[in-house]
């Protein structure tokens, strides 16, 4: 069946009408002939759309909507009505109905109407199951932790997402989950169902960078075959997050904060001015003080993007989270790995309780996964957690360098996307797994993909 619908009419004739139109049309149609039918029905079974008239003996239509409304939100509702009576159908628009039709109605406008209603509702319930299935991922119960610190965290994020701030400075050390803090910014708003989009300021060199920011129109330099929307513009209604904006080029600075003071750019080589309505998320691990002393970030940048600043604290201060952490990451990657360990031993407890953590919770992280992907028996134990860099250089083979230069000599470009194309076939596709092999940032792992021709 094309769908189950609710025709509610006082006039036998016209359900007649109705349901030997819509059965031909593959629809399954239920009865009502007044509001207290309607209403034990739409009680009792699930309905994909409701045809309901303006008037009826017990109720009027409008009432009807909202109980109707009340008992099944997602059902679109069409109104009948006389001509005489547009106004009331205008108001049910007003207040959420799906569309209406006047009597007599041509049967065909009838199936066009009611086909649009049910497909405009189940597209609305993809988008909104997406959008639940991403706030699930990203939103604020993925700040995980249980000390003072994190509550702070995530009751302050909670606030600025829902704020109508559009500009949001996070501060922190590499590694302490910024770009986490950054979707949970966004997938908490009322943004949550426009585009959030991501770069690195330093993944690109400076005119890349400004194209991929602004776009840029068909002619505007050499490579320039057609126009290009840039990442502001896809994000509008949404949300940017610019990663690492302490090293952003200072020419670049002053165009970010005309987007950020005019609401309004121009793409590379054009003339005419853009609007847009976008939150710009900006996060750095560098001292913007000193910075901004040595001349290489803006001063007046800085304090329109701290309207709001958010400190992320490095995981040193906050001790109590190691253990929840390694927990949740050991769920993650059991369930990726379809490995089965129960958790860590005393002795891998302790030793990840006491170490400092320089490379943050991204370092627990990728230690968790690697201990999982590696280890063996119930418990994650000591050898298995191996930390800092000089430890992994001692479990890799004992030369005396990654690579060694052929006599003959090498096309380094090619060395480049064999690697590349190595750690995608390694990690399955997986280009942020990827780019930790290599230690690159998921958008210069995206520019070198592309760049090689690796991403068909």
């Amino acid at each position: 069946m094309a769908g189950h619908i609710l025709v509610v009419d006082d006039e036998k004739l016209i359900r007649w009408s109705l349901r030997e139109r819509l059965t031909a049309d593959g629809y399954l149609v239920s009865e009502a002939a007044d509001g207290a039918a309607a209403r034990g029905l739409a009680e009792s079974e699930a309905f994909d759309l409701a045809l309901l008239d303006l008037r009826l003996p017990d109720t009027d239509g409008l009432t009807l909507f909202g109980e109707l409304h009340a008992l099944q939100p997602d059902m679109p509702v069409i109104m009948i009505t006389a001509f005489s009576s547009v106004e009331g159908a205008v108001e049910a628009i007003k207040r959420g109905a799906a569309d209406y039709l006047t009597k007599p109605f041509n049967m065909d406008e009838l199936a066009i109407c009611v086909d649009k209603a049910i497909r405009t509702q189940a597209l609305q319930n993809r988008v909104s199951s997406e959008v639940d299935e991403k706030k699930a991922r990203f939103g604020l119960s993925n700040i995980v932790g249980e000390t003072a610190e994190v509550l702070r965290l995530r009751d302050l994020i909670g606030r600025v997402a829902q704020s109508e701030t559009t500009s949001v400075l996070l501060l922190g050390e590499s590694g302490t989950g910024k770009d986490m803090v950054a979707r949970a910014l966004h997938y908490e708003s009322a943004r949550v169902d426009k585009p959030f989009v991501d770069i690195t300021c330093t993944a690109l060199p400076e005119s890349l960078l400004e194209s991929e920011l602004f776009g840029y129109e068909k002619g505007a330099f050499t490579d320039a075959k057609k126009r290009k929307k840039g990442l502001f513009e896809v994000a509008n209604e949404g949300t940017v997050f610019l990663d690492e904006i302490g090293d952003m080029a200072t020419s670049l600075q002053s165009k970010l904060l005309r987007v950020l003071d005019e609401r309004s750019f121009r793409r590379v080589g054009g003339t005419t001015d853009i609007a847009v309505d976008v939150r710009v998320i900006a996060a750095t691990n560098r001292d913007l003080d000193e910075a901004i002393r040595q001349g290489r970030f803006r001063e007046d940048l800085y304090y329109r993007l701290s309207t709001v600043p958010i400190v992320v604290p490095p995981l040193r201060e906050r001790r109590d989270d190691i253990p929840v952490l390694a927990e949740h990451f050991l769920r993650v990657y059991n369930a990726e790995f379809h490995r089965e360990f129960r958790g860590l031993t005393p002795g891998a407890l302790r030793r990840i309780r006491d170490y400092e953590w320089p490379g943050n919770v991204r370092e627990l992280r990728n230690a968790i996964e690697r201990a999982v992907l590696l280890g063996s028996g119930d418990e994650l134990g000591l050898d298995e957690i191996v930390l800092g860099r000089s430890s992994l250089r001692s479990t890799r083979a004992s030369n005396e360098s990654v690579a060694r230069l052929p006599k003959q000599g090498c096309d380094l470009g090619e060395v480049e996307k064999t690697l590349i194309a190595q750690a995608l076939a390694r990690t399955g596709g997986n280009r942020t797994q990827a780019a930790d092999l290599l230690g690159l940032s998921r958008d210069q792992i995206r520019y070198k993909i592309a760049k090689h021709g690796l991403d068909a």
